[in-house]
């Protein structure tokens, strides 16, 4: 199965064939999730002794399970945090793919890591981190996420021995992603949470520090504030919030996943300010920087803090450590070991096309989220539960359940016609639920947002 024949030939071209038509369709459908059972009967066994064959297997792939998958850059996919990434950094994913390399040390992919560290210095240049400030690409936001407060924790432990034999403590909101709880589970932490789902102020960070134990004081380490929820795409007020981590010691680690791709827009840079004093910052290309999944990524004001924490030894690592493998190791930086060179499509898009079109792509998504603004404000039927922050818009339609909403997605996917979810959004002490649109793909029209609408009438 390694050797090159007729059939591997035949089978090259019609994957390239496959891959020319999505990138160059400009029409595709939404598509659906069917149940594993209904697949099963759909395509049978597909792992046998003796192989079914690759054009058996594509054929199935193309009939039956390629329409069970919902396209992220559908320009009606408006759930979760979708993502559109551009034909050119699709097409590099398959060199990317195709050239087998493995990133995590210069060693060996030197050419591909030199191309991920150009991308990387242009996303450090928009956050404005001081001068020898760099990161590494990971898997997503979670990875970086736990990269970053991992790095943190080991820090604070060099500071004190005392430190480690205790259990970190570390702040963040409600409104924060999940994932924080999530790493924090993983590395044993503690996370405290302040009770806001609205922008995180100085004010309120400062009132939880004070009202801490002295013990709890003692295992405080860090700080996650958010730039762009996931919910509502809302800015914590970082510049506060990093003049308090100074004061008090405090890592400062900013997830801006979802909207650290907004740091390209001069409409709303401003609202970022203090994000350059952060010692550790997410941000997802694969999210508003048009980068195909999976691609994170984590900047750190002071890498060596990274390396001291995530370096790992071995006789069989020393190779790569010597003089004569000097460069740059991205898996120094992170916590994964193995990786593929996940930076390579943003590079190779970034350099075809400049940054002028990626600020041009990102300033479309926070119009379009003005614009349903407006047609929410027009509308009888329908109301915004709060400003459009970013790229997200939250709304309500008047006199719906849970239930009505649940149905409604439901219906609109089955149709094929669009996918839009409900969240909820905590006022006081009740969560209400809501809908809600998050634009990323520049290709979404107003008409879409108008058809959108028609159906909660």
């Amino acid at each position: 199965m390694h050797k090159v024949d007729f059939d591997l030939v035949e089978m090259t071209m019609d994957v390239m064939k496959y891959a020319i038509e999505r990138i160059s369709t400009t029409e595709r459908k939404i598509g659906k999730p069917k149940k594993a059972e209904e697949l099963k009967a759909l395509v049978g066994e597909t792992i046998t002794e003796k192989g079914i064959g690759g054009e058996v297997a594509f054929n199935l792939w193309k009939k039956h399970l390629m329409k069970a998958n919902v396209p992220v850059d559908h320009p009606r996919n408006l759930a979760f945090v979708p993502a559109a990434p551009t034909r050119a950094a699709v097409m590099f994913d398959l060199v990317t793919s195709a050239s087998s390399i493995h990133g995590a040390y210069w060693m060996e992919g030197a050419g591909g890591i030199f191309c991920e560290n150009e991308a990387m210095k242009w996303i450090v240049s928009l956050t404005g981190m001081p001068e020898g400030a760099f990161g590494v690409f990971t898997s997503g936001g979670t990875a970086a996420n736990l990269s970053a407060i991992v790095t943190a924790r080991e820090y604070w432990r060099s500071l004190d021995e005392a430190h480690h034999n205790e259990k970190g403590l570390i702040i963040t909101s409600i409104g924060a992603h999940s994932s924080i709880k999530a790493m924090a589970k993983v590395a044993d932490l503690d996370v405290l949470l302040v009770d806001t789902e609205d922008r995180l102020e100085g004010p309120a960070l400062q009132n939880t520090i004070d009202s801490l134990s002295p013990s709890q004081r003692e295992r405080l380490f860090a700080v996650v504030a958010t730039g762009g929820t996931t919910n509502a795409g809302i800015i914590d007020d970082l510049e506060a919030i990093s003049a308090i981590c100074k004061a008090q010691n405090l890592w400062l680690h900013v997830d801006a996943a979802y909207g650290g791709g907004a740091l390209v827009a001069d409409s709303v840079r401003h609202l970022f300010k203090g994000i350059e004093n952060a010692d550790s910052i997410t941000i997802d290309p694969h999210k508003w920087m048009f980068s195909p999944y999976d691609c994170g990524a984590v900047l750190y004001k002071n890498p060596e803090l990274a390396k001291n924490a995530h370096s790992q030894q071995g006789s069989y690592l020393d190779i790569f450590k010597d003089e004569g493998a000097h460069g740059f190791n991205p898996t120094d930086y992170q916590i994964q070991l193995t990786r593929r060179v996940r930076g390579l499509p943003l590079w190779f898009s970034l350099a075809m096309h400049g940054t002028d079109r990626y600020k041009e792509a990102v300033e479309r998504g926070i119009e379009l989220a003005q614009i349903a603004g407006r047609l929410i404000s027009e509308h009888p039927n329908v109301e915004l539960v709060r400003d459009p922050s970013l790229s997200c818009v939250l709304y309500r339609r008047i006199g719906w359940t849970p239930e009505d909403y649940t149905h409604w997605t439901y219906e609109n996917h089955k149709k094929g016609f669009a996918l839009v979810a409900p969240t909820k959004w905590k006022t006081g002490d009740t969560y209400e639920t809501v809908s809600r649109f998050c634009f990323i793909n520049p290709d979404t029209t107003e008409q879409d947002i108008v058809e959108i609408l028609k159906t909660m009438e």
